[in-house]
């Protein structure tokens, strides 16, 4: 299951909107940072320390400010290991941090999961980012579902965007897609709450249409029993499929 894990293949979702986080696999950092609509101010991580971070001495943790954060992207955050963040405005923020919130968001940051809903008024967080692996298997808490979709939007239409299409002379080449509309996903929300693949590997391009096949396969947090699943789902035809009418210029949903 490991050559899925850039995303090129597939990618996971698993929505669980009571709790407003995303189960995924094959969305990295980069992909997230360059998809939401609202780029963190800046992010305090909860797992780790940068020797080139900042360094705040209320939370005793590093920090990472705004026009540092699209050079982290670009530098690789993989090699980490563990990555974890939520982000916050301003760091006399982290100053007004009371020893329970702090204690709550290092328990975050140390089993993947809050004491309660991680969403902090003294910060304006409106993401909490989990990762052991990032882009193999990450938790992501959205304050906004409207920001999820935006995000998504983005992902597949870069995903789409990289894949090659035959020509009338047997050719191949790429071709540019336009974003996924947020309402337009927002139709998939039934299958992303049951777990559901969107295959790249099974994605048919030509001149008229682009034919994303969308797999439901379950609620994993073991992505090798996720591929799994896949693997003997893709035996059947596809549950849905996200298409893009290029003369249109639409994406729709064929259920």
């Amino acid at each position: 299951m490991k050559n899925h894990a850039n995303g090129k293949n597939i990618l996971y979702i698993h929505m669980n909107q009571n709790d407003k986080y995303i189960l995924s696999h094959g969305i990295q950092f980069p992909d997230f940072m360059k998809g939401i609509p609202v780029k963190p101010a800046n992010i305090l991580l909860l797992c780790r320390q940068l020797e080139d971070g900042y360094y705040n001495m209320h939370t005793r943790l590093s920090f990472v400010s705004g026009e540092n954060i699209v050079q982290l992207a670009e530098d690789g955050v993989s090699r980490y290991g563990g990555f974890c963040w939520v982000d916050f405005s301003e760091e006399e923020d982290l100053n007004e941090l009371t020893g329970q919130e702090l204690a709550e968001l290092l328990y975050v940051g140390h089993m993947k999961s809050p004491l309660k809903p991680p969403f902090y008024r003294i910060l304006g967080n409106q993401f909490v980012y989990l990762t052991h692996e990032d882009g193999y298997f990450n938790k992501i808490y959205y304050k906004k579902w409207d920001h999820f979709f935006s995000m998504m939007g983005v992902v597949l239409a870069d995903r789409a965007r990289s894949g090659r299409e035959k020509t009338l002379f047997g050719l191949r080449k790429h071709r540019p897609a336009p974003f996924v509309p947020a309402d337009t996903l927002q139709l998939l929300s039934g299958m992303l709450k049951e777990g559901a693949v969107f295959s790249f590997e099974a994605m048919t391009a030509d001149r008229l249409k682009i034919d994303i096949p969308i797999w439901i396969v379950g609620d994993y947090m073991d992505m090798d029993e996720m591929g799994a699943s896949y693997v003997e789902e893709r035996k059947r035809p596809p549950d849905c499929r996200l298409v893009l009418d290029r003369k249109a210029g639409e994406w729709l949903v064929h259920m």
